[in-house]
């Protein structure tokens, strides 16, 4: 192996690395059951990222405009407080935040397709910590969803 093939395997990473040596992951999602493509597939990490940000300006201006009124260095913290109960509260009661509506995604739990106040509150704890949102598995769960048992999807 030259070192061009062994900076590519490195920088592609390790699945990508498996996948040149034979092994078949499936898709995202065939694990839990969901199709591969269309509604109720896996949301893809762009489309989280994308609605996470919505999320989180929205409650920044929510909390400069109405909390703190305009003293910077306390926003960010109530900013956090606001993200908690805005999506504490719409997660576990029609399924997404503004943000996850904005780009077509919502969350589901796996038995039941509902996700209950208790499991969204747990969720919401565990988001925002932000750890266990950065630790991903196979299917491209956050370690968040993992513990609450739901999953993001397309709409």
């Amino acid at each position: 192996m030259d070192n061009r093939q062994a900076i590519g395997s490195w920088l592609s990473g390790p699945r990508a690395a498996m996948e040149e040596a034979g092994a078949d992951f499936g898709y995202r999602g065939e694990q839990l059951g969901l199709p591969e493509h269309g509604p109720n597939s896996v949301a893809r990490p762009g489309r989280r990222l994308g609605a996470l940000a919505v999320d989180w300006a929205l409650c920044v201006l929510i909390a400069y405009g109405l909390i703190t009124h305009g003293y910077s260095p306390a926003t960010s913290n109530w900013a956090l407080g606001v993200f908690f109960v805005l999506s504490a509260l719409t997660v576990g009661t029609v399924g997404f935040t503004p943000g996850k509506r904005l780009f077509g995604i919502r969350v589901v739990a796996l038995e039941t397709g509902t996700v209950s106040p208790g499991r969204a509150l747990l969720r919401t704890v565990l988001l925002c910590l932000a750890v266990p949102a950065l630790v991903w598995d196979r299917d491209g769960r956050g370690l968040h969803d993992r513990l609450a048992r739901t999953v993001e999807v397309r709409v």
